[in-house]
């Protein structure tokens, strides 16, 4: 097969061609399901219909195009933006979930104007800019959400309208406040160091140094050079078959994983040969067009790497996942661009360990997949298990992780790569911790999962897993369990599981988990309740458990994987 642009192309319509039945009479809504979502009901089918923007404006600026789209949005922007409309898409006000698609209507002016700006009616152009022109009096979430009000901007300035320059020298200034070094940047004043840094900060900021260049030099460069810096350890984040590590929140939205690696194309940042690049994404695509991500329809579903609506976040509506589209940046880039003709190549020789400090974790590069050791976090922003998506001790491009049912028995809480305490009929594990250290060979944080215990743990990385030490000084006698990762029970892997008086182990066809102790233990396996885990239906989990008496306790429990 040629991975050429004719193969991206290909995918792209693939994966949109099923949405053109389902939008609304006035073409200004996309409806794609009836679960709900925390913002207003009418932001749910504008969302709709601008999320397939990230992926039509590249195809329209690249010069192709898929038949029936284009109309569909020219009708669209002109109820949408008209107040008379029965399709309005509504009020704005503060911290407006519309700014976030507004950010996806800005970008197709900037780089499609041909196709969603110059067909408007002159009263339609007026009616949108005014609309849009709204994003300027109203705040915006403290996070990625500041690049939002720049890219309006420059497409009110693109347009000839009135725009905001200060606002977009106050939204860029504030990006330079989360920057760690390294290429990281933190998503806003939390703590979060996940995909909001490769497919939101540095994104935009890619799409900024593009656009600007010649304006902005200095700035631009700079965002062109921490892309750079930051790609030499992102890479890690990656397996060598194409997976991503399974790690944090809004992973519905699936392949905007690889989104980063799409942006340094359109944007000429020099990373790796363009070869290495196009494995990525080759072998990234791939590998999510093999899961049933899909319904029987070919819409786009909630859910990882089957259809999950346990794991989502609250502001997923039905057509939330079609931000993954920002994946086809690349289509915007020249037919003549070398990145056409270049060959897929596997991954580069990589460190089996990487000291990722910025991001504050361990990772491991061994085998076909990836694991991240983790710390804990020190803030807790009080979003849909964070805990599980933040505070386990490990993460896997391979076992993912799970999300509990309940926290009332061991099986509905799930808890994998976890040190669990049951007491009085509940479950509770890490939350937050008090202080953590990360360095190359070891990370330590000491936490609390219930008034009256308190933990410090070290997880320290070995050639095969990693070692987990846990002192535990607790008020209370009760039942503690150190769990590996949940393993793959579906029909087809095979799985088969063993234990005995040392060890609890669980394997399949491609993977395999072990958990051990040094001081003593029972080794157990459980079936966790079923669509617990983000990447496998069905699963089957290996852990050791402890009984703890009143005062302290040294605990410590190997776990191998690879």
């Amino acid at each position: 097969m040629e991975y050429n642009k004719d193969y991206f192309r290909s995918l792209l319509e693939k994966i949109i061609a099923p949405v053109r039945d389902y939008y609304s009479e006035e073409c200004a809504g996309l409806y794609l399901g009836h679960t709900g979502v925390a913002y207003e009901d009418c932001t749910v089918p504008m969302e709709g219909f601008s999320r397939i923007l990230w992926g039509l404006a590249p195809l329209w600026a690249g010069g192709d195009d898929i038949s029936g789209f284009s109309e569909i949005y020219i009708k669209g922007f002109s109820a949408g933006a008209d107040w008379r409309s029965k399709e309005f898409w509504g009020a704005i006000h503060h911290n407006d979930q519309k700014f976030v698609e507004f950010a996806a209507i800005a970008f197709a002016i900037l780089i499609a104007p041909q196709k969603v700006w110059e067909p408007l009616s002159d009263e339609v152009k007026v009616r949108l800019v005014s609309y849009l022109s709204e994003i300027n009096n109203h705040t915006v979430s403290d996070n990625n959400w500041q690049m939002f009000p720049v890219l309006v901007n420059l497409a009110l300035k693109k347009v000839g309208a009135e725009y905001d320059k200060e606002r977009i020298e106050f939204c860029l200034s504030r990006l330079e406040e989360f920057y760690l070094g390294g290429g990281w940047y933190k998503d806003g004043i939390t703590e979060q160091r996940d995909y909001y840094v490769p497919f939101a900060l540095h994104f935009y900021s890619l799409i900024y140094s593009k656009m600007c260049y010649d304006e902005d030099r200095e700035r631009c460069e700079l965002f062109r050079v921490r892309a750079a810096e930051f790609a030499k350890t992102f890479i890690y984040w990656f397996d060598c078959k194409g997976r991503a590590l399974v790690y944090g929140r809004s992973l519905t939205y699936r392949f905007a994983q690889a989104a980063f690696w799409s942006a340094c194309i359109y944007a000429d940042v020099p990373v790796f040969n363009l070869g290495i690049i196009k494995g990525i994404l080759v072998r990234h695509m791939e590998e999510w067009l093999s899961n049933p991500i899909f319904d029987n329809g070919g819409i786009l579903t909630i859910g990882y790497r089957y259809p999950d609506l346990h794991m989502s976040e609250s502001y997923n509506a039905p057509g939330s996942p079609y931000w993954s589209l920002k994946v086809f940046l690349l289509l915007a880039v020249d037919d003549k661009h070398p990145f056409w003709s270049s060959e897929p190549e596997p991954m580069p020789v990589l460190e089996e360990t990487k000291l990722l400090p910025e991001a504050q974790m361990i990772i491991q590069h061994m085998g076909d997949s990836v694991t991240a050791l983790t710390p804990g976090r020190i803030k807790y922003n009080y979003q849909v298990h964070e805990p599980e998506k933040y505070c386990k001790f490990a993460y896997s491009s391979e076992f993912g992780f799970s999300v509990p049912r309940s926290n009332i028995n061991l099986e509905q809480s799930a808890p994998d790569s976890m040190l669990s305490f049951e007491l009085d009929g509940y479950i509770f594990v890490r939350r937050i911790c008090d202080n953590i250290s990360v360095d190359k060979d070891k990370i330590i944080s000491e936490w609390s999962p219930f008034k009256g215990i308190n933990v410090i743990t070290a997880i320290i990385p070995t050639k095969n897993g990693h070692i987990r030490q846990h002192r535990i000084i607790s008020e209370y006698d009760c039942t503690v369990r150190d769990a590996g990762f949940a393993v793959s029970n579906t029909r087809d892997s095979g799985c088969v599981s063993f234990k005995n008086e040392e060890h609890a182990e669980v394997k399949n066809n491609i993977s395999f988990c072990r958990v051990e102790s040094n001081t003593g233990g029972e080794p157990e396996i459980i079936a966790p309740h079923p669509n617990t885990s983000l990447t496998y239906q069905k699963t089957l989990l290996p852990l050791i458990t402890y009984q703890i008496k009143k005062g302290t306790t040294e605990i410590e429990t190997v776990v191998t994987y690879m």
